[in-house]
């Protein structure tokens, strides 16, 4: 896991706090902490399910290049 999967994850996290607050100006910390953690999650989620997208699709391209060569 590298730097930019990390910020990805931060960056989800700011933006999942800042939605919070604007859906409730009066969020209060629990509010906050548990939007911040979701945040966190959801974009790792989201990385990881784009890694595994793209290793499938790296490996259907390596299956059709087999396949031709055959």
């Amino acid at each position: 896991m590298g730097i930019l999967d990390k910020l990805g994850e931060v960056a989800g996290a700011v933006a999942a706090v800042e939605a919070a607050e604007k859906v409730d100006p009066n969020a209060g910390f629990l509010t906050k902490a548990a939007a911040a953690v979701a945040g966190f999650e959801g974009a790792g989620a989201l990385e990881n399910m784009v890694e595994k997208k793209e290793d499938e699709k790296q490996a259907d391209d390596d299956a059709a290049a087999t396949d031709s060569q055959t």
